[in-house]
């Protein structure tokens, strides 16, 4: 008899473990099961100012990191992707300040550089230039604040690593891992200074054979879409608008709302899995029970390009540091970031995408009225003139982003670890656990379909 298996969660990672456990076990029955009445999760495409995908979530992936890229490869898409046409961005501080140049992920490389930023004082540059000379910090309590202002001072922290990081996963870096951020970890864990570390590390990287970050023209979901097309075709049972509610035992094997299995992947936030998980193993459901997760909103807006700032035609957004954060954490000048989303002249319009909302600051609960407002009327602040949409979208995103407190990585191990003792067949995956972004849930999916194979193996022999 063949085996049979359960995904909870049509997002990317609950739709790459079905895909790759279709490729490793091609007779296994494989039933997939979305609260949502659409797939895809956190990436989501739709038309918008005439263009007919433009993302309302995730915009691109990394393409350092293979996964995602192979997946695309597998799929057929290589040849419908595009990638950003400027990199470089502001931070605002009371104003417009190119971002330094030489930075990983906020952590200077170059000091020289760093001197010619006007975004930090002369103080603040000198206390960075120490950096260099500090004794070794190691990864200490596992928080990416606390090691950056040790290491460089308050003002790299609060107007470079923090901005930019904290974009990047909705987050308060004093309360957020430094294993959530393994760029940063691996200069901590392995260098007495960062800044030498990252130095070396630069210069000891293979050439980019392409760019840094990649998208499908069409929009994110073209990815999610072409998956969902792939596990229809090779007969995967694919249920939308049907939130789980329950998990059982059924002997030797589960129920899920009556489906039964040999295995289940739940590939859903831990704060929604620990309910599912509650009546099979105590232990992991009060851990999952605990983690925060963080909600944004995405406002995005269409602007006459009359009278658009040419400068800000060479850069592809800018970011808003805490210490002068409103609702407003970024904003991405998305018709100059994307070659294709660019109006053929500045006059025929400008595209932006508002981010509002972080760890701390949770908006998602906000009247439209509220957030519409206050992302028109602090851009206005930041570029200098009011702002006139000719259209607007407005896309909420409660619990997007999973925040890794100071020691998650014994909390995930702990949560696996009760599973197999109590729940054996039950496997947790997705950005909650083992990396945030689309190539680490990507990953994370065939890792788990990888871990499916063998224990439906097992359980067979």
């Amino acid at each position: 008899m063949s085996a049979s298996v359960v995904v909870v969660g049509g997002g990317i990672t609950g739709l790459t473990t079905a895909y790759r456990l279709r490729e490793a076990i091609p007779d296994a029955t494989i039933t997939l099961i979305e609260g949502d009445d659409r797939l895809g999760g956190k990436i989501k495409s739709s038309p918008f100012a005439g263009i007919d995908g433009l993302d309302e979530g995730a915009d691109a992936f990394l393409t350092r990191v293979p996964s995602a890229m192979q997946l695309v490869a597998d799929l057929g898409l290589t040849d419908q992707l595009t990638s950003p046409a400027i990199g470089a961005a502001f931070v605002w501080w009371n104003g417009m300040h190119s971002i330094p140049e030489g930075l990983m992920l906020g952590v200077p490389t170059d000091l020289a550089k760093l001197a010619r930023t006007d975004l930090l004082t002369w103080g603040g540059k000198c206390r960075a230039a120490l950096e260099p000379i500090l004794p070794a910090t190691g990864v200490g309590a596992d928080s990416v604040g606390r090691l950056i202002r040790k290491r460089f001072g308050k003002q790299v922290h609060e107007r470079l690593v923090d901005p930019l990081v904290g974009s990047i996963y909705a987050a308060d870096t004093d309360r957020f891992a430094l294993t959530g951020v393994p760029q940063i970890f691996d200069l901590a864990n392995n260098n007495r200074s960062l800044l030498l570390g990252a130095r070396k590390a630069r210069r000891n990287a293979p050439p980019q054979a392409g760019p840094i970050f990649a998208a499908p023209r069409t929009g994110m979901a073209t990815l999610t879409n072409a998956l969902a097309d792939s596990l229809h075709a090779s007969g995967v049972s694919i249920l939308t608008g049907q939130p789980v509610s329950a998990i059982e035992r059924s002997g030797r094997r589960w129920l899920v709302d009556g489906h039964a299995a040999d295995a289940v992947v739940l590939a859903t936030p831990a704060r929604t899995t620990a309910p599912l998980v509650a009546g099979l193993s105590t232990d992991a459901a009060g851990v999952l029970a605990a983690f925060d997760h963080a909600g944004v909103v995405m406002v995005t807006v269409a602007l006459d390009g009359g009278n658009w700032p040419h400068e800000f035609l060479t850069k592809s957004g800018y970011l808003v540091p805490k210490p002068v954060q409103k609702w407003v954490t970024a904003a991405s000048f998305a018709s100059s970031k994307w070659a294709h989303w660019t109006p053929s002249t500045p006059e025929n319009g400008v595209i932006l995408r508002i981010s509002l909302g972080r760890d701390g600051r949770d908006v998602t609960h906000e009247s439209d009225e509220a957030l519409t407002t206050a992302a028109l009327d602090e851009v206005s602040q930041h570029v200098g003139f009011d702002l006139e949409p000719t259209e607007i979208r407005l896309g909420r995103w409660p619990m997007a982003f999973p925040q890794y407190r100071p020691g998650h990585a014994k909390r995930v191990h702990g949560i696996e670890s009760a599973l197999t003792r109590d729940a054996a067949g039950v496997f947790v995956t997705g950005a909650s656990y083992h990396g945030i972004g689309i190539p680490a849930c990507v990953q994370q999916g065939k890792s788990t379909a990888a871990l499916l194979g063998k224990y439906l193996a097992n359980v067979e022999s």
